[in-house]
């Protein structure tokens, strides 16, 4: 059985668990840029740099993982946010890129299939991909609307040399997450499905959206509908919303989410919105509720934490949503969909 059948057929019994956020489990190890660098000969400072502790703390990771396998997460997330050449470049770390990303796909993988074998509960490895820190399809020059530091192509080879090296790592599924401009989604969802024919097997690939305001769009303009229409072709495993904002902004992008989807639904959220201090302040119960009030109106199949939340959040998740079914996923019938900033469909 394929992977994606497999998932599929773990999420038709239940509400899946994704992990929570590294960085915040990071921030509170309180390392110093010394722990960060480790013993590698690197010229910048490294303070931030979660991604090098794949190589250069790779216990700590591990612990982290386990903190989220111990909170009942089915869905394992490496530690590769920014593990991509452009993000990397700010370290200068570049040459490192595919070190990192197969240490924490073997970091995942072992935990998960630790895990696994313990209790003979199916567990998956997703290899995420952050946005990085350049845009398609924006200019960074208010003067020159038509510039664009990176292109499409470019960026496709660099998400497929980070994909590349999670797959030889031993990650499952693709995680394509905190996608603020959905070109930059494509080319990353582009170099997934390139990397897979390549392979000779099925890739799965998941995508998920950020939103930069209360109006329900991501910097590059798009509502939630209309960036499933531009990414519906790559037939994702799931499709979802994260981070953004707490679950009580994201939920009525959720319902219109869910509404269009022919394919599995999974959010993760902040623990709620942050304080003057940028600190997250929502308490585990609270998220419990409010996600756990998404399963009660058929809303998600996967469902986890981001900014904020810890493994006490996602044991409360876990918790809340045990009891109810996962969302039926809709049939779309035969149409012409398209997308720009809007959602529009002609019916066959």
């Amino acid at each position: 059985m394929s992977v994606s059948n497999r998932f599929r057929a773990e999420a038709a019994k239940r509400i899946l668990i994704k992990d929570g956020p590294y960085g915040t489990a990071i921030q509170g190890l309180g390392l110093q840029e010394a722990d960060y660098r480790g013993d590698l000969v690197v010229t910048h400072d490294q303070k931030g740099n979660n991604d090098l502790l794949n190589l250069t703390r790779p216990a700590a990771i591990a612990g982290v993982c386990d903190s989220y396998i111990a909170a009942g997460a089915d869905l394992l997330a490496t530690n590769t946010f920014n593990a991509n050449r452009i993000s990397q470049a700010d370290y200068g770390c570049e040459a490192l890129v595919g070190d990192i990303n197969r240490a924490a796909a073997r970091i995942t993988r072992e935990c998960a299939d630790r895990a696994t074998a313990a209790d003979g509960r199916p567990r998956f490895v997703a290899g995420a991909l952050g946005p990085t820190n350049k845009t398609l399809s924006l200019s960074p020059r208010v003067s020159d609307p038509g510039y664009r530091e990176v292109d499409f192509d470019g960026v496709k080879d660099v998400y497929r040399e980070q994909i590349d090296a999670l797959v030889e790592g031993g990650v499952d599924i693709i995680l394509i997450e905190t996608v603020f401009d959905t070109l930059n989604a494509k080319a990353a969802a582009f170099a997934a499905m390139e990397a897979g024919e390549a392979l000779g097997c099925e890739l799965p690939i998941m995508l998920s959206m950020t939103l930069t305001d209360l109006s329900g769009r991501n910097l590059s303009g798009q509502t939630v509908e209309a960036f499933w229409h531009s990414i519906r072709h790559v037939k994702p495993l799931s499709v979802g919303l994260n981070c953004s904002f707490g679950a009580t902004e994201l939920r009525p992008h959720v319902v219109a989410l869910a509404k269009v989807a022919d394919t599995l639904l999974q959010v993760y959220p902040n623990a709620g919105l942050p304080n003057d201090l940028g600190e997250y302040d929502e308490a585990p119960d609270t998220t419990g509720g409010l996600v756990g009030d998404w399963a009660a109106t058929g809303l998600i199949n996967i469902v986890g934490g981001c900014c904020g939340t810890t493994p006490a959040h996602i044991a409360a998740m876990a918790e809340a949503v045990g009891a109810y079914p996962p969302r039926v996923v809709p049939h779309e019938g035969a149409a012409l969909r398209l997308s720009g900033l809007e959602a529009f469909s002609f019916a066959a």
